[in-house]
């Protein structure tokens, strides 16, 4: 039988996004997210519910939405749904959280409500354990024959 997990949300971000990093140096940014939703009732009224969405975002993603992105700000997300498991260290009972990891991000705000020039504080990466080989070195414009080699 074919299977689908996928989920698209609009909503703001509930708090400023910090940014921490995996010991091989790979961003983790947890977000909340705040999405509205407002209908009428039976009598003409007008109702208003808020849900409120964890969703994690890794990588360069992550980075950019801590970068770029504040309290408040509209957000959207595609991604896909994760349950979180664990033991209660308290009371030793198992407890589940479902969250959205993020796949894909779009920052709504428009540039005028960007953050200005310092993006907020964030932990920095720690140093990786080891190195890859330097890039070998590109040829500048000037080195590059006359005629095209074909």
């Amino acid at each position: 039988m074919p299977n689908l997990n996928k989920v698209n949300l609009i909503g703001n971000i509930t708090r400023d996004i910090e940014t921490r990093y995996t010991p091989s140096g790979t961003a983790i940014s947890e977000i909340g997210l705040a999405i509205n939703r407002s209908w009428k009732n039976d009598r003409g009224e007008k109702q208003e519910e808020t849900t409120f969405v964890d969703v994690t975002l890794w990588a360069r993603m992550a980075e950019i939405a801590s970068q770029y992105s504040r309290k408040g700000d509209p957000l959207f997300v595609s991604g896909r749904l994760h349950l979180d498991t664990w033991d209660d260290k308290q009371t030793g009972q198992k407890r589940s959280k479902l969250k959205v990891i993020g796949e894909q991000i779009q920052l709504l705000a428009s540039r005028q409500q960007a953050p200005a020039a310092s993006p907020p504080q964030r932990q920095a990466p720690p140093p990786r354990q080891a190195s890859a080989p330097a890039p070998a070195a590109q040829p500048e414009p000037s080195d590059w024959p006359d005629s095209p080699p074909f």
